[in-house]
Parts: C-alpha cells; sequence; structure tokens
C-alpha cells in the first residue's frame, strides 16, 4: 500500500463505494419487485425477469451473496480510508476518516441508491440478474457455508428457509390489488372482478324473484288461457304448475310447443310431456356455487326452496350475471321495476321492489344486508303494517305510506333527499 499514490487510493476509495451502492440498491430492488408482475414477464421469455425469478427461488443464497460482496467492499473501503488519514493527517485523522466515511456510505451507498431502487426496481433488479448469477456460481463454495450457519440458525428459531409458500393473495387482499390497479384495469372491469370476488358473499335469495312475482302456467285453467298466455309470454322458459305454484311439473321451453300452438293442437298432457325436470335450489346457497351448479347441470333457471321443501322464488342464471357485469338496460329508471319518477322529485315505489335495485340504480343509501323489498324494510322498521296516509323517516329519507293491505305494503311515496331525524 505505502507504494500506491493517494490520488490512486482515493480513486480505489470511489470504486469500491460505487460497488457498495450496487449492491445494496440491487437488493432493495430484487427483494421489492412484484413477483406478480416477475412470473409474467418470466413466462413472456423477457431475459432479466427470467434470471431474477431464478435468483429470488433462493433469497437466503441470493442475501448471502449481496452482503458477502456488499460487507467486502465496505471493510476494504474502511482499510483505505484509513490508510489515507494516516498519510494526510496522522493517528488524529483517523476518526475523522471514519465519521465522514460512514456518512458518504450512508448517503451515497445506503439511502440514495436503495432509495432510487425501492422507486424503480426493475431498472436495476434486470441488469444486477446478469451478474448475479455466474457470480453466485463462482462464490458458492462460500455462499453455502455463510448460509449452511445462518440456515441452521432460522431452524433452531422454527423457520424453514426452503418452505416458503409463495405470496399467496388472500380475497381480500385480492380486492385491494383489483381497486388499486388504477388506469391498468378499466374502472368498469375493475368492478366486474370485485363482483365476482363478492359473489360468495350474496345468497341466492337475495337476487331470486319472489314467490310472489313468477309468472307460470297452472295446468288447472282452460286451455284457451294457457295458448293465449304462451302466446303472450316475453319469455322462453315458463315454470308449469299443476294447480298452483306450490306443486310444479317443470320448465317449459316455449320453442318445443311452438309448432302445437300454431297448429292449436296442444294440450294439456302435451305440455306436461315437454316440461324438463324442475331444479331446487336450497335457500343460503352462495352466487359463486350456484353458478357452478348451473354449468354442472346445465340449467337456466332454478325453483328456490327453504329447508322445509316450501318454494321462495326463482332464480334465473341472467340475474346472477347481473351480479358480475351490472343491469342489462342502459337507462337507469328502467333498471328498477316497480319505481314512477314524479314531477315534483319524489317517486312512486311498490312495495315490492327490490332493495339492492334501490341502491345500484338510484344511489341511495339504504341498507343492503337487510329485507330485500320496500314493503320488509318499513314492516322490519315499524313492527307492524302501517296504515295509508303513514309517514315516516327511513334511513334518513321521508316515506309516506299510499297503499296497504291486511298483509303488505303496496305503493309507497319516496322522498329522495336525506333528512336529519329530529329524535334526540
Amino acid at each position: 500500500m505505502s507504494n500506491i499514490s493517494t490520488s490512486l487510493l482515493f480513486t480505489i476509495l470511489a470504486l469500491l463505494i460505487m460497488m457498495s451502492a450496487f449492491f445494496s440498491g440491487s437488493e432493495t430492488a430484487l427483494m421489492t419487485l412484484n413477483r406478480y408482475r416477475l412470473k409474467h414477464l418470466a413466462k413472456t421469455g423477457h431475459p432479466g425477469a427470467s434470471k431474477a425469478a431464478r435468483l429470488l427461488q433462493r433469497p437466503d443464497r441470493l442475501i448471502g451473496l449481496i452482503l458477502l460482496g456488499n460487507n467486502l467492499v465496505n471493510i476494504l473501503a474502511s482499510s483505505i480510508a484509513t490508510i489515507i488519514a494516516l498519510r494526510l493527517g496522522g493517528e488524529a485523522a483517523i476518526a475523522i476518516a471514519a465519521g465522514l466515511l460512514t456518512l458518504v456510505i450512508l448517503i451515497f451507498a445506503e439511502v440514495t441508491p436503495k432509495t432510487l431502487a425501492a422507486l424503480h426496481p426493475e431498472r436495476l433488479a434486470f441488469p444486477a440478474a446478469f451478474l448475479y448469477l455466474p457470480l453466485l456460481k463462482l462464490t458458492y463454495p462460500l455462499v453455502w457455508m455463510v448460509n449452511f450457519f445462518a440456515n441452521g440458525l432460522l431452524r433452531g428459531l422454527g423457520v424453514s428457509p426452503e418452505g416458503s409458500e409463495g405470496q399467496a393473495l388472500s380475497k381480500e387482499e385480492l380486492r385491494t390489488v383489483v381497486a388499486e390497479a388504477g388506469a391498468l384495469i378499466p374502472q368498469k372491469h375493475q368492478k366486474m372482478l370485485i363482483n365476482i370476488l363478492d359473489l360468495e358473499k350474496i345468497r341466492v335469495e337475495e337476487i331470486m324473484i319472489p314467490r310472489n312475482e313468477i309468472d307460470g302456467i297452472d295446468l288447472k285453467d282452460g286451455e284457451t288461457e294457457i295458448n293465449l298466455q304462451l302466446q303472450n309470454s316475453p319469455y322462453t322458459l315458463m315454470p308449469v304448475f299443476d294447480g298452483g305454484i306450490d306443486h310444479i311439473v317443470g320448465m317449459l321451453h316455449l320453442r318445443n310447443v311452438l309448432r302445437a300452438l300454431a297448429q292449436g293442437d296442444l294440450s294439456r298432457q302435451q305440455i306436461r310431456g315437454l316440461c324438463d325436470p324442475p331444479y331446487f335450489i336450497p335457500e343460503g346457497t352462495s352466487l359463486n356455487t350456484q353458478m357452478i351448479h348451473f354449468q354442472r347441470n346445465r340449467r337456466r333457471v332454478g325453483m328456490v326452496i327453504d329447508e322445509y321443501g316450501d318454494l321462495l322464488g326463482l332464480l334465473t342464471l341472467s340475474y346472477l350475471l347481473e351480479e358480475i357485469v351490472g343491469e342489462f338496460t342502459t337507462d337507469p329508471s328502467d333498471s328498477v321495476a316497480d319505481v314512477q319518477p314524479q314531477d315534483d322529485g319524489t317517486f312512486l315505489i311498490a312495495g315490492n321492489a327490490n332493495v339492492k335495485d334501490l341502491v345500484h340504480s338510484l344511489q341511495w343509501e339504504l341498507p343492503k344486508d337487510g329485507p330485500r323489498t320496500i314493503n320488509g324494510l318499513i314492516t322490519e322498521y315499524m313492527e307492524t303494517i302501517p296504515e295509508p296516509g303513514t309517514s315516516l323517516l327511513l334511513e334518513g329519507y321521508h316515506v309516506e305510506i299510499l297503499q296497504t293491505n291486511e298483509h303488505a305494503v303496496k305503493l309507497v311515496r319516496f322522498f329522495p333527499g336525506k333528512q336529519v331525524s329530529s329524535d334526540t
């Protein structure tokens, strides 16, 4: 060292600090890579991503290699700084040199490169991977020895370096990833993906057509009435009953009866013979499970029943798909059944109007985890069937009861502006 000039020592010291910055920055870059993007790039044949993915299969070896290099250059830098201090100021300058070197390494070899690497990990990680793979092969015995003792210590603490399961995401974490995707995923697609994740939370009875709204064919009716109903039906599939909704025969596809219907010789017995067996859905089935069942059984319509076998309603595949892609209609006023906007800004709403439809289409803040209809929401709140003319404040909205019968609220006037209750 005595034969080396001071200027050359300063040059070597600067190179060592640069190498230290490289080791520190590349470590942060490789460890902060998005593992899912890395897998995608590796599958598409990106050379840097492929090599980085190989290195990260055993992060203990990669960290051992980087720390070996980083500590080596830092120790060499400290030794050279000491020699320079002795030449320039004697032993008294050693402490000053140590302090200055610590500050320089902290700023230029630690904080700055690590911050840059954390902000742009791929820019440093992928080029560094080309250097680290051959370097790991050259220094493998030394890296293996270091990892042997380090991994032994980890195993003593109950941690297995080889037993990592990766970075699997839970549903809630995946929902956060989708929500934070920003411009990478269009907002409409984000909503659809989140709706898919939420299917498990929604039960079939929340979106079914309730039994009192099911439109079907009753074989006890006259043949003329049945034929007229078939001719005017807007549906391709209709349930067939024999003496009431609780006595379901099956599902009739209208294309199977078009020829006989046109010839005027369609009989009740023919209708019965053309019906597919009814498909029943237990109450409480989640939508994601039911979607699989629809696909497996090649069905598009099912009858929802409770634990006693009583019919609760009807569920169609199109209703289920609307929970993912949204309403198929484009006009918000058409997307909610039984809602009539008034000139004064209020809405006339049928008691059987679905609460979730009102929330989705009109953006009203009504509870979606309680009763499914406006009638249910009002009767639960009042604990009785109110008289016509009754006014109440429901979830902050002024509601006026217009029509009722012995069993339910039939029609209400809804004032959309939220109000503050005067109760204290």
